[in-house]
């Protein structure tokens, strides 16, 4: 017998509840911070990958310092780079910030890499002041495309001009350089150094032959920082030199006495539901959950009762669809698609023979759900955003062409996989009406004999009267039996043959 709803749902339904509190309440466990102290700041991480997760435990932990009264908000980077579309949304989130100065310090040490590259260094210009370790670098913030071996290759134009622009317009915003924020986005910048007026500064080619023009100031060439073709990077004494940083910073004593704080120090740290949502939502992950989801929900049309299978279906697409929650990226649009899809493959298997319009539609809304819940946006603008396109659609495609083949697999190899006579229920006969007891073509086989129901039905042909999936109806001499296909699905007014009977259980094969 299979287990109960109850035994199976509410454990599962209180550990996804679990899950998503944690998500919720992630950092709660954070050193006290300031309580509105003149002065005070709040040191928020971002080091790793810059993914969803990132983005949302960077809105999650601001806002709590927010309510906290931290007059400063320090963003400790530490990171290679990630995702542009969560980059952009911290960016967008940073500079929405009203009522603390936001602060970007690129640190070294012994448990740091020292580097605030790619994204990173977009999320530094969007702070209103940056601050560096004297051995740490920031630059080549160029957005790549990752092709399908995992090599790395540069955007489009398009995809070059919107970064360009943004990070331009971020500089402008705060008042840090532009020219080194565009060279370091742009291979086509050429940047070199140079002094006007007794000033060292960073221009680019054309700032310097305009000013070079400009008989009112005094204009000399030093060197080239960043010729044609190459991206810029700079280190922390380059950065400050060039007017980039404020003030190096080796040490988090050294940036509060940069900035001036004389209040309480808070902090932010990753909890383990970070990184459970982080893990969550990979696409390994992902693929893994809905080839699980579909498989269930086929074994679970096919066994009585409601048990394991439905269970674990339903854990499996609450956290995919759950965890897009968590990041933003799904809702109720989402998941209406999901259960549309459902019902159509619903409708296809138990009211419709084969398989047609419906259960192709029912496939295409649920794959279209599953990849609108890994992204937050429907209509694609930008290359990056194609690409991101791309990747969810290939996470679902796979998903779902590994869950065919797995149905295929459970339906062609079920009925002779031991493990799966737990979820059938099965009837033993001490007697039989029809036949002599071990009547059974598969005998010669060597399997052993048992006591058989319908046995003189072995050897006779039929003629499906329901689809077979694989179990259905079958007349055979004029009367009407239920038997289980082996081998593959056979549709109706398809004939059949009698291959074996085991107590009760009829199995057919196709003719």
């Amino acid at each position: 017998m299979k287990p109960t709803l109850c035994s199976g749902v509410l454990p599962a339904v209180f550990l996804l509840f679990c899950l998503t509190a944690a998500g919720s309440a992630v950092g709660q466990e954070a050193e006290a911070g300031p309580q509105n102290g003149a002065g005070s700041a709040w040191i928020i991480p971002i080091r790793g990958d810059i993914d969803p997760s990132m983005s949302v435990f960077v809105r999650r932990e601001t806002r709590k310092a927010l309510n906290q009264g931290a007059s400063f908000i320090v963003f400790e980077i530490d990171t290679f780079g990630g995702r542009v579309d969560s980059a952009l949304q911290i960016t967008s989130f940073i500079t929405s910030i009203k009522g603390a100065q936001t602060v970007a310090w690129v640190h070294a040490g012994d448990e740091s890499m020292g580097v605030s590259w790619s994204a990173g260094a977009l999320i530094a210009f969007a702070c209103t002041g940056i601050y560096m370790a004297s051995g740490a670098s920031m630059g080549a913030a160029a957005p790549v495309i990752m092709e399908a071996n995992g090599s790395a290759q540069g955007a489009g134009e398009k995809t070059v001009s919107a970064i360009r622009s943004h990070i331009a317009a971020l500089a402008e915003r705060n008042g840090h350089p532009v020219s080194i924020a565009v060279a370091m986005v742009d291979y086509d910048v050429e940047l070199w150094e140079a002094s006007v007026d007794g000033e060292t500064r960073a221009l680019t080619l054309a700032e310097l032959e305009r000013m070079e023009k400009d008989e009112t100031l005094a204009v000399e060439r030093i060197g080239e920082i960043s010729p044609k073709g190459k991206l810029l990077s700079l280190t922390g004494g380059e950065a400050f030199r060039y007017g980039l940083v404020k003030a190096l910073a080796d040490d988090r004593a050294d940036l509060l006495a940069a900035l001036g704080v004389a209040g309480e120090i808070g902090t932010s740290e990753p909890s383990a539901a970070d990184g459970i949502i982080s893990f969550l939502t990979s696409g390994a992950v992902q693929t893994i959950l809905i080839v699980l989801g579909i498989v269930m929900i086929f074994l679970e049309i096919n066994t009585p009762g409601f048990g394991i299978p439905g269970v674990t279906a339903i854990i499996a697409f609450a956290v995919v669809f759950g965890s897009g929650i968590l990041l933003g990226k799904a809702g109720s649009a989402e998941i209406i698609l999901f259960l549309l899809g459902a019902g159509l493959l619903a409708v296809e298997i138990f009211i419709l023979p084969g398989f047609g319009f419906m259960g192709i539609a029912g496939l295409i809304l649920i794959g279209l759900s599953l990849v609108l819940s890994m992204q937050d946006f429907v209509i694609p603008r930008f290359e990056w955003e194609w690409t991101l396109l791309g990747r969810n659609t290939v996470v679902v495609a796979i998903g779902l062409l590994a869950s065919v083949a797995g149905i295929a697999a459970i339906a062609l190899l079920g009925p002779k996989i031991k493990i799966f006579d737990r979820l059938t229920l099965k009837t033993s006969i001490t007697g039989t009406a029809g036949g002599p007891a071990d009547t059974d073509e598969s005998a010669a086989a060597g399997e052993p004999p048992g006591l058989q129901d319908y046995g003189s039905l072995v050897g006779k042909i039929g003629v499906a009267v329901t689809t077979l999936r694989p179990s259905g109806r079958v007349e055979i001499d004029d009367e009407v039996y239920s038997v289980e296909a082996d081998g593959s699905f056979v549709e109706p007014g398809r004939g059949v043959r009698v291959t074996r009977v085991r107590g009760s259980v009829i199995t057919v094969r196709l003719v």
